[in-house]
């Protein structure tokens, strides 16, 4: 790309894959989710190295110097912003229950039959299933009515259902107002009281991103009603941490699960292509109260999202300030 026309084509083309990065980038920097398409982008925020390193390369061949200064700031801007956000958060007692937790996005229920024998082998006491219309509620009240005696579900059809699976009894709470079924409950885990939410925000959809956002703070207002109380609070949230709604709900305190037990961005979403690339919105949320030491994504069949199951500790507090 010696020649003139060949340098202004590289430049132009360096200068276009540079505005559309720089305007996701410069979202996450303004902690905001701004406007379709940057909420849809900013799930991939990683991932945008790559139209990056591109654009660095065509201003190389095209001796595009502003272009190459550009294209620094913005691969350094986006590798710090890869590093996983929030801080960690570690227990201070000692333990007092252990238990493993399981959520799995079920796509219209049509999942149902891959998740049954994943509760099988792997034995989760609490389990919350997204997308969980009718069939699948059936399917698992017949197949695990007597392991699991306790639920807490939103019945509805498509993927408004939810539900609530567990081995501790269950105490029923209003849940979180959302378009798609959001149910909680107070779980009694061997004589501790346990908050649990799951999390089903709509998508960030075009046309949808307000209503997206007001879910989010839902669930945000929710994780701050009661910061004192042990919570875990799960499911799909359609968001990932590079989403400026989402670090708002880790800002009241909450760790994720997956990050406490190394894997701070393994992708959830789209399961088909998650081992290559994706985005981790599927989430289990806990307070400064637990510490997890086991965290793995099985993939199931027919869902487009893979599950997420962790091994939590409660412990209990001897520092007596709130978070």
């Amino acid at each position: 790309m010696t020649d003139r026309p060949g340098r202004r084509f590289g430049a132009w083309c360096a200068g276009l894959l540079l505005a559309g990065v720089s305007v996701v980038a410069g979202c996450r920097v303004a902690d905001t989710d701004g406007i379709t398409p940057v909420p849809q982008l900013l799930a991939f925020l990683p991932w945008l190295l790559v139209p990056a390193g591109v654009a660095l390369l065509f201003s190389l061949l095209a001796r595009w110097w502003p272009g190459l200064v550009w294209s620094v700031a913005v691969l350094g801007l986006l590798a710090w912003f890869s590093d996983p956000y929030g801080k960690l958060h570690e227990p201070d007692g000692p333990p007092l229950a252990s238990f493993r937790v399981l959520t799995s996005n079920v796509e219209f229920g049509h999942g149902t039959p891959a998740l049954v024998p994943l509760i099988r082998a792997d034995k989760p006491d609490i389990v919350f299933v997204e997308e969980c219309e009718y069939g699948c509620q059936a399917t698992l009240r017949r197949e695990f009515g007597a392991g699991y005696p306790y639920r807490q579900a939103v019945a509805a059809a498509g993927s408004h259902g939810s539900l609530i699976l567990s081995r501790f009894p269950l105490r029923g709470t209003a849940g979180v107002r959302g378009t798609m079924g959001m149910p909680g409950a107070v779980a009694d885990i061997r004589g501790h009281s346990v908050r649990l939410q799951l999390a089903h925000p709509m998508p960030p959809l075009p046309g949808q991103v307000a209503l997206w956002h007001r879910e989010l703070n839902r669930l945000r207002s929710f994780a701050a009603s009661s910061p004192r109380t042990p919570t875990v609070l799960a499911g799909d949230f359609n968001a990932s941490q590079d989403h400026a709604g989402f670090r708002h709900i880790l800002d009241t305190g909450l760790s994720d699960a997956a990050r406490l037990a190394g894997h701070d961005r393994t992708p959830t979403w789209p399961s088909r292509t998650a081992s290559v690339i994706g985005a981790q919105i599927d989430h289990v949320l806990v307070t400064p109260d637990f510490s997890a030491t086991r965290a793995g994504f099985p993939t199931l069949t027919n869902t487009d999202h893979r599950a997420v199951l962790v091994d939590l500790t409660l412990h209990s507090r001897t520092n007596a300030s709130p978070h």
